[in-house]
C-alpha cells in the first residue's frame, strides 16, 4: 500500500473560526466536528483537523501561542479565479511570497498563479495553479 497523508492537526487559537475561514475562503464544504477537533477536508481525502492550543497538552511547556505553519493548495484555474475573489472580497492582505515582501501582488511561477494570505491564527496559507 502507498503512503497517503491522512490528516494534520492544525493549532488555532479559535478552532472553529479557523476552520470556517479557510472552508469559506477556499470554496469547500462546511467545517465538521469529529471528536474535538473541527475538520475540514479537500478534494483528495487529507482533512486538516483544527484544534484550539489550549487543549494540546504540550502547551504547557512552551508559550500558549500557535506557532505559525505553511499550508499550500494546489488548486485549478477556475477554482483560483474564485478563491482570489473571496480573499479580494474579504479585503485580505495577500503576497507574492512567502516572505510577504510583495503584498498586493500575486506570483506567476513555473507558468502558473499562486499568493500567501494570513489564516486568523497566523498560519501561512497558499493558493497556486501549478507545481
Amino acid at each position: 500500500m502507498a503512503v497517503l497523508l491522512n490528516h494534520t492537526i492544525v493549532q488555532a487559537y479559535d478552532k472553529n473560526e479557523s476552520a470556517e475561514f479557510l472552508a469559506r475562503i477556499l470554496g469547500l464544504e462546511p467545517p465538521q466536528s469529529a471528536g474535538h477537533f473541527v475538520t475540514v477536508e479537500v478534494a483528495n481525502g487529507v482533512s486538516l483537523d483544527f484544534d484550539n492550543i489550549d487543549n494540546d497538552p504540550r502547551s504547557m511547556h512552551r508559550a500558549d501561542k500557535v506557532h505559525p505553519q505553511h499550508y499550500a493548495f494546489q488548486v485549478s484555474d477556475e477554482e483560483y479565479d474564485a478563491i482570489f475573489s473571496r480573499v479580494c472580497a474579504a479585503e485580505l492582505v495577500y503576497y507574492a511570497d512567502p516572505l510577504r515582501q510583495h503584498a498586493g501582488v500575486i506570483n506567476t511561477r513555473r507558468g502558473g498563479r499562486g499568493f500567501y494570505f494570513d489564516g486568523p491564527e497566523g498560519h501561512n496559507l497558499e493558493v497556486f495553479t501549478r507545481v
